[in-house]
């Protein structure tokens, strides 16, 4: 009897070796351009940094630990009805217990950077000097040391949305007292840990923060002022962000030699029909209330986009108001405030098509009515397990080359990644697929000639992904939040970041190598055009049936 298994295996290599040579697409059905889409080769510059991240209340646990003070997460989640499944961070990952495994995760994947936050109450109860925690001070140092230890940079971020509640019972971030308060909390962060740290953010996506905190009320504090408060929060962060970054340029930067800047959150913008110029221009300006909101003050010239300022004035002056909803700054505000960001950081997860409509004047005022745009996403986008996020690899690389033009200044991805459902999956493919793609994409854009220094993978494990509780997961290690032990345990899209980190890009044979037949490629749906998929279908389809003809003829025989 003669076996078939040897010829089934040579015709499969052999239709690997055919189609090696088209082009790979890692979304066929959906993005399959050459011109755009095509998985492009090549290796990223050398120093580039590699970097997986987390933050300080989605994965400590130990709300009420050595004297730490509370924050207004922590009162948030506390609210019943506030978090799906009324979760809260109480335990999260418990990170404050297990940060020497954390550490251990990111030398398993050969990572030589973590991006991670400091808790605000946890270092100052009270937010304030008067009564500093040792025990915070102590953790903060014994994770920054393990970090080291194991060749591993810290990229600490000083604000990821807990304030202490203490200072959010004076008004938060629209009190202007709060300027001075982050600049002494900031002062006493670069004083003990900036010897050991050399990349500072001053604060993550703070138009998350504004937005859904003071706009909409979906996060704490709860505030739904769109359009009024929202305006003048983002104002008290910019001038906060302004004086850390010169307290750090004036006191430490010459002794530390770090780099200090800021995180912004921005989806791709892209106009819906490209040769309507009033697409063109309702994208543009979507982009600039978006990211130029702050980093325009930053990054360019000390003030708000001139589009920015004004639609917000005439609409002000529209509904009755004497003087612009959008604060004005000094001059010498401006002056001070104006080249205020060493680097940017960018956190970019999926893309919006912006189209033109008609000028409105909203009662009451809205920050969305301010700018007439009308956005959506594209119903044939692949998904994820957030209502928000879908799938556009080609936004990350035209979002990296407008901001490169924009503002002319070192980019580090702080953030990219994709979420799911929360179920138990080791093999997540989806998020295999998304960093695949998304980090070739980056690769591009460096081509391209932006000046992109690192990437970020959200998030090295699953944690508390903020009203979402532990309904979503992001991470590229599955965490049991039923377990009290709080096991970690890698998946597969940890294994491939691993890869992608020890190689610093993508090889002419990294497809070849990492899978041996084209059931593999099929498996991970990272495949050819759907002509290639029908070829190889009707080609094994034809040697099963020729192999099948010859062993009945052999046997009749």
């Amino acid at each position: 009897m003669v076996s078939s298994l040897p010829l089934w295996l040579i015709c499969l290599q052999l239709a690997l070796i055919v189609a090696i040579d088209d082009p790979i697409y890692i979304y066929p059905d959906v993005f399959n351009d050459p011109e755009r889409d095509a998985f492009m080769f090549g290796k990223f510059p050398e120093g580039f940094i590699w970097s997986a991240a987390t933050s300080s209340y989605q994965i400590e646990g130990a709300w009420d630990v050595g004297g730490k003070g509370e924050s207004i997460w922590d009162r948030y989640a506390h609210t019943p009805g506030n978090i799906a499944n009324d979760d809260n961070g109480d335990v999260a990952c418990d990170s404050y217990n297990k940060y020497k495994q954390d550490v251990q995760l990111m030398v398993d994947m050969g990572l030589k950077s973590y991006r991670f936050s400091l808790s605000w109450p946890r270092l100052l109860p009270d937010g304030t000097l008067n009564n500093p925690s040792a025990d915070g001070l102590r953790y903060y140092n014994a994770l920054i040391n393990e970090l080291v230890a194991n060749d591993i940079s810290p990229m600490i971020t000083l604000y990821h949305w807990d304030l202490p509640q203490a200072l959010q019972d004076f008004g938060g971030w629209a009190n202007e007292s709060i300027v001075e308060h982050f600049n002494k909390y900031a002062n006493y962060c670069f004083q003990n840990f900036g010897d050991r740290a050399k990349l500072w953010i001053t604060f993550n996506e703070p138009w998350i923060f504004t937005m859904l905190g003071y706009g909409c009320g979906e996060f704490p504090p709860g505030i739904c002022e769109d359009g009024t408060t929202t305006y003048v929060v983002a104002h008290n962060i910019i001038k906060s962000h302004a004086h850390a970054w010169h307290t750090y340029d004036d006191d430490y930067r010459t002794k530390q030699n770090g780099q200090i800047g800021i995180t912004l959150p921005s989806d791709f913008i892209e106009p819906f029909d490209r040769s309507d110029p009033a697409d063109i221009d309702a994208a543009e300006r979507s982009l600039q209330f978006g990211l130029g909101w702050f980093a325009h003050p930053i990054y360019i010239n000390g003030d708000y986009p001139e589009v920015m300022k004004t639609k917000v004035a005439y609409k002000s002056t529209q509904q009755g108001y004497n003087v612009s909803r959008l604060p004005e700054f000094t001059e010498d505000e401006k002056a001070f405030i104006k080249g205020t960001g060493d680097f940017f950081g960018l956190n970019h997860y999926t893309t919006t098509y912006a189209t033109y409509i008609e000028e409105t004047i909203s009662d009451p005022p809205s920050y969305y009515n301010d700018q007439d745009v009308g956005s959506f996403k594209d119903e044939k986008w692949p998904g994820s397990g957030s209502s928000w996020l879908q799938v556009v690899p080609w936004g990350i690389r035209r979002l990296l080359n407008w901001i490169d033009k924009e503002y002319q200044t070192p980019i580090y991805v702080t953030e990219n990644g994709i979420s799911t459902k929360d179920v138990y999956e080791l093999n997540d493919v989806e998020r295999v697929k998304y960093h695949l793609a998304y980090i070739n994409e980056v690769l591009k854009a460096i081509n391209d000639g932006a000046d992109v220094r690192g990437y970020t993978a959200w998030s090295l494990m699953d944690n508390f992904e903020w009203a979402a509780g532990y309904t979503e997961r992001l991470g590229m290690h599955y965490v049991n939040f039923s377990d009290p032990d709080r096991k970690r345990e890698p998946k597969e899209s940890s294994k491939i970041y691993a890869r992608i980190v020890a190689e610093n890009g993508f090889d002419e044979d990294w497809f070849e190598s990492r899978t041996v037949t084209v059931i593999s490629y099929l498996t991970l749906s990272i495949s050819y055009t759907a002509e290639y998929r029908i070829f190889f279908f009707l080609l094994f389809s034809f040697f099963f049936l020729s192999v099948s003809i010859y062993k009945w003829s052999f046997a009749k025989s």
